[in-house]
């Protein structure tokens, strides 16, 4: 099938792939070069890294529902659009152009978790299986009709970016499946229950300061949900600390205050919470690198208090 394919993300990059050693690719459309580091120097996007990997053409508009952006797709006459973590909504004039519909590659099992962080919200949510779903691109955000999903198991410490490269891949998998059942006639687009719908929507730094005073279990999805961006954080006085890594410890708080590092004799930073420690295993101080928790602890000059 002759495809157009948009995507910008790292998380498109093995669908691309795949899509390439099946499908004629017509034209790669990704998000232009942004500014990016402490120098600001243009960053190519993951998919444009990825398509001249494969000699893949490749276009940048600013804006794919531009007259530029529709003037591409017509001109490479695609027969589907595949969409991956492109970044941009999509207007009418562009999803309903190809004869076999546009098609998004979503990393939830829809309706849950709709909108631009699903991977993130799931753990943070503390889900036990997730998974992804592809589907016919309409006016809605997430909404259209569900043609394939795939689902999968999140493990109790996996963070966001290792669930992502599961996800990534199991994308990939989900639109070969897919793409071969429109041009066998045998897709079932099913509508979604909007009854069950939920929302995941973008993330902010701000997203990731921690309250100890709810449960370490809800911390330590935090935790992980945010890892590797934006990242956990707290304060240590005046002082922004990021938390990258945790681990439940079922020792209960006690009199321990929620933030107040605890049973320091043990050598393993614990911290009070809302119901049980939770043990930091990996932290960072303003301007220095990650070090364990026990090397911070090792640091610490008498009691000390996250707030």
């Amino acid at each position: 099938m002759r495809i157009v394919f948009l995507g910008t993300s790292a998380f498109a990059c093995p669908a691309l792939r795949a899509l390439a050693e099946a499908h004629d690719i017509a034209l790669v459309i990704t998000q232009p070069d942004r500014p990016a580091g402490r120098k600001r120097e243009l960053k190519p996007p993951p998919v444009k890294i990825t398509s001249l990997d494969l000699g893949l053409p490749i276009a940048q508009p600013e804006r794919i529902n531009s007259e530029e952006g529709i003037a591409l797709l017509k001109k490479a006459k695609p027969e589907a659009i595949v969409v991956a973590s492109y970044g941009q909504f999509l207007g009418t004039k562009v999803f309903s152009l190809p004869p076999h519909g546009t098609i998004n590659i979503h990393a939830s099992i829809l309706p849950r978790y709709r909108g631009a962080a699903p991977i993130n919200w799931a753990i943070i949510r503390g889900e036990t299986e997730t998974g992804v779903t592809t589907f016919f691109i309409e006016k809605g955000m997430d909404s259209g009709e569900i043609l394939v999903q795939r689902t999968c198991p999140i493990g109790p410490d996996e963070t966001a970016g290792e669930l992502h490269d599961r996800l990534s891949e199991l994308g990939a998998e989900a639109i070969l499946e897919t793409l071969r059942s429109i041009e066998d006639g045998t897709a079932r687009p099913t509508p979604q229950r909007e009854e069950e719908a939920t929302l995941a929507p973008k993330l902010s730094r701000a997203d990731g300061q921690i309250d100890w005073a709810v449960s370490a279990r809800d911390i330590h999805n935090l935790v992980r949900g945010l890892n590797p961006w934006p990242g956990a954080f707290t304060h240590l006085e005046s002082e922004t600390v990021k938390i990258h890594r945790a681990a439940l410890s079922s020792i209960g708080c006690g009199e321990i205050e929620p933030g107040s590092v605890a049973l320091q004799e043990t050598g393993r930073l614990l911290v009070g919470t809302g119901d049980e420690l939770i043990e930091v295993l990996e932290i960072q101080r303003e301007g220095r690198p990650r070090t364990s928790g026990r090397a911070f602890l090792n640091g610490l000059r008498g009691e000390a208090r996250f707030s």
